[in-house]
């Protein structure tokens, strides 16, 4: 039976020089790593993907999500707060109404991506 902890390790210690280069030169910098890591933590909460997926079904308002979430409207607004910080949503106004939608494509794009894995 395979253990699945366990890590493999080289027996020998030898740097592949060519790669470490390779790779040195394509990695991003610094902050920018830093502002990717905080762009995923946004995800990292099941209530706010539950409410990008009912965006990536439709444009709604937050009492839609507050219903259709089982939630307060202060406890949407609180997280679409925090989505809108991260320009994963977009909003627009028709009247006295605020309708939400996802920012744009990239984001219908990683939601679908991280379903297929999930799912895999």
């Amino acid at each position: 039976m395979e253990d699945n902890t366990r890590i493999e390790q080289c027996e020998f210690m030898h740097v592949h020089q060519d790669k470490v280069l390779k790779v040195q030169q394509a990695m991003p910098q610094e902050e920018t790593l830093y502002d990717l890591a905080d762009f995923f933590k946004v995800f990292s909460d099941s209530t706010r993907i539950k409410m990008l997926y009912v965006l990536l079904e439709a444009e709604v308002c937050v009492c839609d999500l507050a219903q259709l979430l089982g939630m307060s409207q202060s406890a949407i607004s609180h997280q679409l707060r925090l989505l809108k910080q991260a320009h994963l949503v977009k909003f627009r106004r028709e009247g006295k109404t605020v309708f939400y939608s996802l920012a744009d494509d990239h984001i219908a794009h990683i939601l679908c991506q991280g379903l297929e894995h999930v799912m895999e």
